[in-house]
């Protein structure tokens, strides 16, 4: 056999092993139970072939009559238990038995390429899957009604619940009843309002400003499907979380100057000598060119560099207190240091010797200090990522 006889009998091979594995694969799904696999398996061998496969037709025709026996079985026992709440699972079972039927019905007729025709008895579930809808929404309609008489109450999560409840009646219909307005009150009964404030309990004076800029972030990012935060207070809201920046600890340095002197030494090639021999000549190399050697020389320069600095540090906590109980929820601390720091630089010498560090501050002239104001201001800008941060920690546990 030659090579490409061999080659091309290994394909075959290689095919017609898939093949009846695939075969096999569809009764096998048939045999455990695994019905709806099993259909749709033998749905995509089957479709758009001019030959039916015998064992893919029998196979789609058992799976089929198996689970509409099982499926239409477990709605009657549903509906015989007598609770409301299994129709929605009822329709979901006439939905899947729906689907599964017209899946099948662009095969027939179905005549497997023996000349058997495959017998599907389909049901009639149109009615069936309509009566259970309108049951189905009926239900979760009431039971939200229910759970907002207790979110009327106060009880949000039962308030959260309605509004789920309400939702999955979109599955049933696009509108119904009032449905649409008992979400926006679901919405608003199970909604959380959290209050971002400052309060400043440390022995210092805060510049006007701070709880301003030490608030303005963005809390909207904060929010939640059922958690909305605000940093300014909207009388018209009762607020059921605050969210406390309390400022412990504000510590402001003196204003520090320091100079020092330092030089920069580098070396570097300047020009060049010749190489000579024992009696003074210039030596050459093979192609009688003069040998040199670069000359290499420490060049200097020296560097008066005055330093400035000042520091505002910040602490203190950021509370989560419950306002219908006053009970403290959450407690975590926070910290930042507002750094002011300038060099300026002047030197003598050879520039070349300067590094790259020094030529940064060279030029750089003395700053005024900022005041201790602005210097919380700035300390009061880089708190407002710490505090977001901190709030969003907190979010689980509202």
């Amino acid at each position: 056999m030659t090579a490409p006889t061999v080659k091309t009998f290994i394909i075959a091979c290689c095919s017609a092993i898939f093949l009846l594995s695939s075969c096999a694969s569809a009764e096998k799904l048939v045999e455990t139970g695994n019905y709806d696999q099993a259909i749709e398996l033998a749905i995509r061998k089957l479709a758009g072939k001019k030959n039916k496969k015998v064992k893919y037709v029998q196979a789609l025709e058992e799976a089929f009559a198996q689970v509409t026996d099982r499926d239409m079985r477990t709605a009657e026992h549903l509906k015989a238990d007598g609770k409301n709440a299994n129709w929605e699972k009822i329709n979901d079972i006439y939905r899947r038995i729906s689907r599964r039927q017209e899946a099948i019905r662009p095969l027939l007729p179905l005549i497997d390429k023996e000349g058997i025709k495959a017998d599907f008895q389909f049901v009639r579930v149109e009615g069936l899957e309509k009566d259970s809808r309108e049951k189905a929404a009926a239900f979760l309609y009431d039971e939200a009604q229910e759970l907002l008489d207790r979110g009327r109450n106060g009880d949000r999560q039962a308030a959260r619940l309605a509004y789920s409840q309400l939702e999955k009646i979109s599955k049933y219909y696009r509108t119904y009843r009032d449905r649409e307005e008992l979400m926006q009150v679901a919405q608003d009964l199970g909604t959380t309002y959290i209050l971002v404030s400052v309060e400043n309990r440390a022995p210092v004076v805060l510049p006007a400003g701070f709880e301003a800029e030490v608030t303005r972030f963005g809390v909207r990012d904060l929010d939640s499907k059922w958690s909305v935060y605000h940093n300014r207070q909207d009388p018209n809201i009762e607020y059921d979380y605050e969210a406390i920046m309390r400022l412990t600890n504000i510590q402001l340095s003196p204003e520090v100057v320091k100079e020092r002197q330092y030089e920069d030494v580098r070396e570097i090639e300047d020009g060049f000598d010749y190489v000579l021999d024992a009696n003074g000549n210039v030596t050459k190399d093979t192609l009688g060119n003069d040998i040199k050697i670069p000359r290499k020389v420490l060049i200097r320069a020296k560097v008066l560099e005055v330093y400035q600095s000042k520091v505002a540090t910040l602490s203190g906590r950021v509370d989560l207190v419950d306002l219908r109980s006053r009970e403290l929820i959450d407690s975590q601390a926070i910290g930042v240091d507002a750094v002011f720091e300038n060099y300026a630089s002047t030197f003598r010498g050879d520039e070349r010797a300067l590094s790259k560090e020094t030529r940064r501050r060279i030029g750089n002239q003395p700053l005024p200090f900022p005041t201790d104001e602005d210097l919380i201001l700035t300390a009061a800008e880089q708190m407002k990522p710490v505090v977001k941060d901190k709030i969003s920690r907190t979010r689980n546990l509202i």
